[in-house]
């Protein structure tokens, strides 16, 4: 064999032979709140083979792409307190296989959707172009003529995030919008608080799923930026949580930052069906309303989460509201539900004579719902948006 041949040979075999780089996985690294810290963190990531992605709001985390055997040393790097997956939230969708919506149709002609005549949210008259709900999801279409939209951000970006990209390219976000705030104004539907300020922040991609770190941050504008109500149609699934059962630090820190703010905090119970406990988080946490789904007789449906953490239920199967394209057509799920109560949350807030805080919107909310079944099923009950946001100027 000659020399060159024998070289080509013992390249080949060493190359067949050399280890493959580890698969990066995204992190969150938690620090003391310091710039040295938080630059610590970041230089940490690299001596590992990873890369800093970017900050979190809070100002006392990074997101970062390491190999998994480095999250041990990167815990360990002066001024970080924890490093936890950057696990994905997702829209909360029904399961596959039972009860599918009908195929979308255009809807010219304004019609009350049944679950915002369930709530009797038609029954109250005031103005909440003053009210700001936020729309953590998927992002908004914002030339729907059904929607006011005040403005969005965008947080969604695996290594650069265009924040001024909020348009929604998935449609989830904007069926949940018409479900809180579509307009009266002879077209399409009514959401339960028509024509509220409707800010999108983008937290999802196009597949409707998002890095909890993403979802992080857009709670924090939220809060940062004076929204009165978020809507959070999303969550982390079972399977996740299963896998990563403690590992959601840094959403808890992000919703009662929110809460401590004055927010009112809504989000979707979950669509993992009935069981012990089976409510997703960020609903679970105790600074957020957690919402179950009803059908037209007032049951459950049949996808919607159990346990506990339920506060309140709305209706959540055949639900008809605006989609992409200045359309309409009807979804399922808890996402659904969640914002039946998000818009109510918006009618008490405009409604009051004096200013109220989330914890008077919250206490009677829970007060007014009407009962019809097993807390573990449907919380307080199901959300009566007359009856709470008459007298909200006495909470």
């Amino acid at each position: 064999m000659k020399i060159a041949e024998f070289a080509l040979v013992l390249t080949l075999v060493f190359s067949a032979q050399a280890p493959a780089d580890p698969p990066l996985e995204r992190y969150i690294a938690h620090t003391d709140g310091t710039p040295a810290a938080n630059t610590a963190a970041g230089r940490g990531a690299e001596a590992h083979g990873g890369v800093a992605l970017r900050g979190l709001a809070s100002g006392s985390g990074v997101v970062v792409l390491i190999p998994t055997h480095a999250r041990g040393p990167l815990a360990d790097t002066r001024g970080v307190v924890g490093v936890e997956p950057d696990v994905l939230l997702h829209a909360a969708k029904p399961p596959d296989g039972r009860g599918k919506p009908p195929k979308d149709d255009p809807q010219p002609d304004q019609v009350l959707p049944w679950g915002v005549d369930r709530i009797d949210a038609d029954l109250v008259s005031v103005d909440v172009s003053g009210v700001s709900i936020a729309i953590l999801d998927t992002g908004i279409d914002a030339d729907h003529e059904d929607l006011f939209v005040a403005g969005g951000v965008n947080f969604v970006g695996r290594r650069k995030v265009k924040p001024s990209r909020w348009g929604d390219d998935n449609g989830h976000g904007t069926h949940v919008s018409g479900t809180a705030a579509a307009a009266d104004n002879g077209i399409g539907v009514v959401g339960a608080a028509p024509g509220a300020s409707l800010w999108a922040v983008k937290v999802l991609d196009s597949s409707g799923s998002g890095s909890l770190s993403d979802v992080v941050n857009g709670i924090y504008w939220a809060a940062d930026n004076g929204m009165d109500v978020v809507n959070m149609s999303l969550g982390i699934e079972k399977d996740v949580l299963d896998q990563f059962p403690l590992d959601r630090q840094a959403l808890q820190d992000a919703v009662d930052y929110a809460y401590a703010s004055g927010v009112v905090l809504v989000a979707s119970a979950g669509n993992e069906g009935p069981g012990e406990d089976t409510v997703n988080y960020p609903a679970r946490f105790a600074s957020v309303i957690a919402v179950a789904a009803t059908d037209a007789s007032d049951a459950r449906a049949w996808f919607s989460s159990t346990g506990d953490a339920v506060e309140l239920a709305a209706p959540g199967t055949a639900i008809l509201s605006t989609t992409n394209d200045g359309l309409y057509g009807t979804k399922q799920g808890t996402s659904m539900a969640s914002p039946h109560v998000a818009g109510t949350a918006a009618l008490m807030i405009a409604a009051a004579e004096v200013e109220v805080t989330n914890e008077d919107v919250r206490s009677r909310l829970a007060a007014t719902a009407d009962s019809i079944g097993d807390p573990m099923e449907f919380g307080h009950g199901l959300v009566d948006a007359e009856q709470a946001a008459v007298g909200t100027e006495t909470p």
